[in-house]
């Protein structure tokens, strides 16, 4: 939930001012009580008639105390926004609240106000506020909606001030805005076991015993504030000083997420296209790790990862794990494709070393990327590669299946290489996805064990 403020003095920040604004902002009406004003000053002064020269008087002072009045007025009022909640999932509604105070001792007339918002969110909002005493307040509110994740400003307000007798009309500008961050959707995904297999990453023994932490064999010298329990008193006979039991550090299991953001690969724009459904599969996936536990990492095939994010990942199960989704989620929200051509980034950054859990969702692939990708399967514990079929998400429902398709020999060579690799057909839902790679993995595994090769684990 987030909150933008503009005071009375922001409200004119850069506008001109004095009386030739004051003059610009007369309606009609009051350009009309002017004009009949000046007109019967000039007949009475040549006809002679000093009562018409009253009225004239009283015509031509009526509009120019009318605006005199309102742009003082617009010195004193204060606008404020609030979006609840400030970062929502594609096709979900946010609400904005806003909030007009009269900082002045004198009451406002009617007030129209009206919030500047991306034409993506829905129509312009707009807003009549009766008159507003001294020191008081009205408050207002919309919903917004998107479809397409992004981050859209909203505003600055604007607002137009009317004397009571609609003389004068001004619009004044406040210099604030607000960020609604549209992220992408996220599936819940049922708790399958696709872990790395034997090499601490996954939920085997090896994590068990990591995290429960093991007594090094070589001791260390004692530090204020160690345990006394553990300290190892053979060894501080032996040198003379106070010697502690060395506890190994709980190692947490990893998990990658690769995303294919190359143009070349996705074909078709909008919230149904291929591009947009293995983004909002790869944000699935790393919230889905991070609640399971896992240091998860986001990885492009530009070798990018997010902004403030370790070498080992974010943490998950912990109190910044919220944090640690959230702008994996601001990441992916403005993520688009890339002018990229290869994989060879991605694979240069996970050729250095073992990276635990590999789940990466892949666009179309020629033979030499296939290759590249088949490769990344050695450094890793274990890779489940979500290959969707360009060819089925950009043909209707009638159209005849193309002759030539080489996405069946990509999930070939994913295979023999040890990816648990599932073909993504259009509109798929990512649960159902998820647990095939799960009954792949189990297949393999009861069919030749964990060495054995076809799905990968």
């Amino acid at each position: 939930m987030t909150t933008g403020a503009a005071g009375p003095a922001e409200a004119d920040r850069g506008e001109k001012g004095g009386v030739r604004t004051a003059l610009a902002g007369l309606t009609t009406r009051g350009r009309s009580f002017l004009a009949a004003g000046v007109a019967a000053a000039i007949c009475a002064y040549v006809l002679g008639q000093p009562d018409l020269l009253r009225v004239g008087l009283l015509l031509a002072a009526l509009p120019l105390v009318c605006a005199a009045v309102v742009y003082r007025t617009r010195y004193r009022v204060a606008g404020s926004r609030r979006l609840s909640p400030a970062r929502v999932p594609a096709g979900s509604e946010a609400r904005v609240h806003l909030r007009m105070d009269n900082v002045s001792r004198l009451p406002t007339g009617l007030l129209m106000l009206q919030d500047r918002v991306p034409y993506v969110l829905g129509p312009r909002p707009r807003f009549v506020l009766d008159r507003v005493e001294a020191g008081g307040r009205r408050e207002v509110s919309y919903r917004v909606r998107s479809d397409l994740r992004g981050r859209y400003p909203l505003g600055p307000l604007q607002l137009r001030l009317n004397d009571p007798f609609g003389m004068c009309e001004l619009t004044r500008s406040f210099s604030t805005y607000d960020t609604l961050t549209v992220v992408p959707r996220v599936e819940a995904l049922p708790p399958v076991r696709l872990g790395g297999e034997a090499k601490g990453y996954g939920d085997g023994r090896q994590r068990s015993l990591a995290l429960a932490g093991e007594d090094d064999a070589i001791p260390r010298g004692y530090r204020y504030g160690d345990d006394l329990r553990r300290v190892h008193w053979r060894s501080t006979a032996r040198y003379g000083e106070l010697m502690v039991r060395r506890e190994e550090q709980p190692q947490r299991s990893r998990c990658t997420v690769l995303l294919d953001t190359r143009g070349l690969a996705h074909r078709g724009a909008g919230p149904d296209s291929a591009f947009e459904w293995a983004v909002s599969g790869a944000a699935s996936v790393l919230v889905h790790m991070l609640e399971r536990g896992f240091s998860v990492r986001l990885l492009t095939d530009t070798g990018s990862s997010v902004p403030g994010e370790g070498a080992e990942g974010f943490a998950g199960s912990g109190e910044g794990s919220a944090d640690a989704a959230g702008l994996m989620m601001d990441t992916l929200a403005v993520i688009d494709h890339s002018d990229g051509t290869g994989l060879s980034p991605a694979y240069d950054v996970l050729r250095g070393g073992n990276e635990g859990l590999l789940v990466a969702f892949l666009g179309d692939l020629d033979e030499e990327e296939a290759a590249v990708a088949a490769k990344m399967r050695q450094r890793s514990g274990g890779a489940v590669a979500f290959l969707l079929d360009g060819d089925g998400w950009v043909r209707e429902p009638h159209d005849v299946p193309h002759p030539v398709n080489g996405h069946q020999e990509r999930l070939r060579m994913l295979r023999e290489a040890g990816w648990t690799a599932v073909s993504v057909p259009r509109g798929a839902p990512l649960d159902e996805l998820w647990r095939q790679a799960d009954r792949e993995r189990s297949g393999v595994v009861t069919a030749g064990g964990p060495s054995g090769r076809g799905a990968g684990s």
